[in-house]
Parts: C-alpha cells; structure tokens; sequence
C-alpha cells in the first residue's frame, strides 16, 4: 500500500494506509468514528438509519457502552410489542436486522418480549415476497449464531434462490431481469452464501461473484451504484471479502494502487464520520455502513470471528427466563440459556447441523473432541442419561439401584437422577448396563418419559400406536414394550419416519439423537 498521505483541505482527512499504520490507523478512525456516532446519535430506534446498523457496527467494533446497547434493546423491546410481536407483511429483512442488532450486544432474538424474531425467517414464500434481499438477509441473520427457529430444509430453498438469481456476469440485482448485476447486492449475496463451503453451487456461485467485483472495482479502488461511485457499496464490497477471509490488499482488489480501504477513506473527516461525496457533508447512513465495514476489516486483519459471525459474543440471555415450557412440566426443570456458540467441523452442510449447534451450545450434548461431532457414532446408554438430564437441567440425584453404576463412576450422578426422574430404567432391577450402546427403540422409549416430564401429553394407545407402526415395512420387529413409545415419537414427529421403517434394533446415531431431542425440547417449549 502507499504511504499515508495526511493532510487537512477544510475539514477533510484522506488517509493511505500502509501496512505498518494501517492497524493502528484504523484504531483510530474506528475510535473516532464510533465516537461521532454515538455523540450525534444518542438514541437509537429501531430503524434501518439511525438504528440497527449503527448498534451493530458498534458492537461488532469492540466498542464497549453497555448503557447505550441496554437503552436501545429496551425502545427495541417497546417498539415489539407496540407491534404485537409483527413488524411488517412484506419485508422481512426488517426481522433480519433487528435479529442482527440484538445477537450484536449480546441479548436473545428468540425472546424479544415474549416474541421469537426468528421464526418468521422460517417462512419460505413470506420471505421471498420481496424478492433477492429477503433471502440473502434471512440466511445471514440466522447464520450469526446457532439459531434453531429456521429448518436446515429451509435454508437450502434460500441458498438455492439466490443461486438461481445470478446473472449471467457473475453479480445479482435487485431486478432479476437485469443485465447489468449490483455491486452492493452482489456483496451482500456473497456474505449469504459465504458459510456453505461444502455447498458446490454456493460455492461456484461466490467464486464467479468475487470475479465479477474485482472486475468492477474503479481505479480509486471503489464501486459505483446507479451511475456514480458510492461509498455505501464500496464499505458492503470490503465487508464481503472481509466475510470470505481475502485481505484488504489482496491483488484482485487493487487498482491503480489503490485498495477498497484506501477509496473509503477519501470520504471520510476527523470528527465528522463519513460524507456520502468527496468533501461533501456528514452522512448518518454512510457513516454506519463505513463503520460497519471498518469493523469488519479490523476483525479479519486480527484473524477473529467474522463481522457477520457472532458466535464469539458468547451467552446471549444475561437472566434466566422467568417463563418457559408447558404449563405441566415439572417444577424441577430449568432454562437451558445459550452458553456460548458451538459448531464443529465435521457437520457442516449436515442435515441436522442446526439441531447440534443448538443444543452443544446450551451445553446439553458435546462433540467427542473439540473440534469433531462424530454425526455417524453411536451413544452409550450412560451418555444417553447425561444429555437428557442436561436437556431438562435437573437437580442432581445420587441414589440408584445399580450395581454397575458406582459413586466413582463419572456418569454416576446423571444415570442416578435419570432414573430418580423416571427418565431411565435397568436393564434388570439391579443393573443399568451404562456402557451398552443404545438401540433405536431405547432411546424412543426414553424421550417419551422426557416429553411426560417436560409437560407434554406423553399418551398413546396401544390400538393407536399399532396403527401408526403398520405402515412401516419392520413394525413387527418393534419389541412389545417399545411399541407405544416408538409410535409416539413417530406421530409427534420427535423420531423421523420418512424412511418407512423404524428400525428398532439398530444402534441409533449421534446425530439422530440430537434431532429427537431438539424437536421434543421444541415442542415442549424449553428450547426456542
């Protein structure tokens, strides 16, 4: 990069970066910046100017104002409910960026007084009614963390929406029947699809994208937008790489030597933000959008969490809810909060990868190293006790009947309050059998007590469950005392019967368990 050239014209400052000062140049325009805005704007609303943006950018910078986050989560909270929970018919990105905003400063999106923000994102036709942005923000909104409200199903039908809106340069617009693509859309789509790595068609599609940026960037380094260079999309264009990991001074994006960071400093002045022109007046939305983009570049030159991934925030509820469940659940169970994001590598692109961040990051199920999951593994029948006791956070209990399950034991005490709970039973009256790999049928029978003891109507007849068993090409294989078990959770769409067998003997897997868990946790309210 060139050498910074600093010098005052009025009021305005135009910075090149070199590598030497750019960290601690950017400190200080991000610090200024951020400065500007909260001087200038004292009380955030919920809005796409003013807003939601500015939080976002602010708290994905570091800036630490805990008043100034609580003062806007309570007008957030406010503005909710004088919406009965509906924030708009058409637009959907309105949902997106509030789920944005309030992941950002650490507070739950599931849970905005008393309404889950999320899962209106699950509604595929409501989202796409506005065209390309409602799926490209819905899968970023939903993506910042292990949100669970929107089905892996889904997600897919928006992945594939926007691939199939490309156009033929390698870009997107808002008018699919463009010929020209939109830097800024186009940005913003890359960021979409930036996750799914093991998504060929995503992964084509990003890669023909970021050829057509390149292709598009000016000789100052910048974007132009409905005829004229423009900030706004240079900072969305920054942000996309930023997301994709390429460094600001990556050879496709300089030109002329000029980076996109160098083009976005000429529009900026020492405690003024940023002009929406060169030289020209203080803009509120460029502002934000520059310092979303700035924030975004620290992130990556620092090797942290992306801007747009925010499973580095760590636990989002600061209280337990005080309101939870069914109203027939049993008074010991408690609120299982988000502890801190968890994914792991190998289930990426999973079909249950939203039911495993989910529940490893409230801390009920754990990966087998820290890095692996193990989807295809099987589970002890100990291991099985554990997660269903971490599932309902019930009080320890330390009395059991077992002989093979002894006080040194490190499941001793989840088997002993499974069993204390009804959760479990022996395999005979004084053995549990803890290490004995756990069969389909078992863990059937034991998400049924769980669903019992967490309030839901855990009743099925045998004549009704034997109807549901018959169009399984294996029911008669189901043992007698699993048979109404295995027909509930099949009618309760806890056990997953697309494949028309039930399969009772086999060992059930890791992630099956986890997908039976979450959709009964779901059902019965403990898990949102």
């Amino acid at each position: 990069m060139k050498k910074i050239i600093s010098y005052l014209m009025t009021v305005m400052f135009i910075f090149q970066l070199t590598a030497f000062a750019q960290s601690d140049e950017l400190d200080n325009v991000l610090n200024d910046t951020a400065n500007y805005i909260m001087d200038t704007l004292k009380n955030p609303e919920v809005s796409s100017i003013g807003g939601e943006w500015a939080v976002i950018g602010l708290a994905r910078a570091g800036i630490d104002n805990k008043t100034y986050y609580q003062d806007y989560y309570k007008r957030v909270e406010e503005y909710v409910k004088k919406n009965s929970g509906s924030l708009s018919d058409n637009k959907y990105t309105e949902y997106a960026r509030l789920i944005l905003s309030v992941g950002a400063i650490g507070k739950d999106p599931s849970d905005v007084a008393g309404v889950n923000l999320i899962k209106p994102l699950d509604d595929y036709d409501a989202v796409t009614r506005q065209g390309i942005n409602g799926p490209v923000w819905a899968l970023i909104a939903v993506n910042s963390k292990s949100y669970g409200s929107v089905s892996s199903a889904v997600r897919e039908q928006y992945i594939q929406y926007i691939i199939d809106a490309q156009l033929s340069d390698g870009g997107w617009s808002f008018d699919r029947n463009a010929e020209v693509s939109d830097p800024d859309i186009t940005a913003s789509a890359v960021i979409a699809l930036s996750q799914y790595k093991n998504n060929m068609g995503a992964v084509e599609a990003v890669d023909k994208a970021v050829d057509y940026l390149s292709e598009s960037q000016n000789e100052r380094g910048g974007f132009s937008s409905w005829g004229s260079e423009s900030p706004e999309s240079g900072a969305q264009v920054l942000m996309a790489i930023c997301e994709l990991g390429i460094p600001v001074d990556d050879s496709r994006f300089v030109k002329n030597d000029n980076t996109l960071l160098d083009n976005l400093m000429g529009y900026y002045s020492q405690g003024k933000g940023f002009s929406h022109t060169r030289g020209g007046e203080s803009n509120q939305m460029t502002t934000e959008q520059c310092m979303c983009a700035l924030a975004a570049v620290k992130r990556n030159e620092e090797k942290r969490n992306t801007f747009y991934d925010m499973t580095d925030i760590g636990k989002i509820a600061d209280e337990p809810k005080d309101t939870f469940g069914l109203p027939n659940k049993n008074a010991d169970i408690s609120y299982k909060n988000i502890i801190a994001q968890k994914t792991f590598a190998d289930i990426s692109g999973h079909k249950n990868q939203t039911e495993i961040e989910a529940l490893a990051s409230r801390g009920i199920i754990s990966g087998m190293t820290d890095t692996e999951f193990k989807p295809d593994a099987t589970m002890t029948r100990a291991e099985f006790a554990t997660i269903t006791v971490n599932a309902l956070g019930l009080p320890v209990k330390r009395d059991n009947p077992f002989n093979d399950v002894k006080e040194q034991d490190w499941f001793h005490d989840y088997v002993s309050t499974a069993y204390a709970y009804g959760i479990v039973r022996g395999v005979s009256d004084t053995e549990f059998n803890p290490n004995g790999t756990i069969t389909r049928e078992e863990a059937m029978a034991m998400v049924m007590r769980l669903s019992g003891i967490a309030g839901m109507t855990a009743e099925i007849n045998e004549n009704e469950a034997r109807s549901v068993l018959a169009v399984f090409d294996d029911y008669k294989t189901v043992s007698d005392w699993a048979v109404t078990s295995a027909a509930y959770c099949i009618k309760e769409g806890i056990s997953d019967g697309s494949e028309m067998t039930v399969k009772p003997k086999e060992y059930v897997l890791r992630a099956e368990i986890a997908q039976m868990l979450f959709r009964m946790m779901e059902r019965a309210e403990l898990i949102i």
